[in-house]
């Protein structure tokens, strides 16, 4: 029985927020969000990586004066959450509506 009372943590981890950071190397404002959602990390649990955009001719037709991008990754769909600056109102309620 207390097997099973562990489990749900595990699953819990299994859906853990994740985000992606559309940006690039030279950009302060990709900086920035980094380091804010590097901040927010300490009160909220979800994790983020950084994509450089300049490694696909894709990403930067779709991303390239729009960065930094913040992205969703929940059910494997990508979803804009915010651009240029983290948009903590629009994380929020992102995050309301995935709870």
């Amino acid at each position: 029985l207390t097997m099973t009372k562990t489990n749900p943590s595990n699953s819990a981890s299994e859906h853990t927020k994740r985000f992606v950071v559309y940006g690039r190397e030279e950009c302060h404002l990709c900086q920035n969000m980094i380091l804010a959602l590097k901040n927010l990390q300490e009160q909220v649990s979800f994790d983020f990586q950084v994509i450089d955009i300049d490694s696909s001719p894709e990403l930067v037709a779709l991303y390239g004066e729009k960065i930094p991008v913040l992205v969703s990754l929940t059910n494997h769909q990508e979803q804009e959450i915010c651009h240029y600056f983290l948009d903590l109102a629009a994380f929020d309620d992102y995050l309301a509506k995935i709870r």
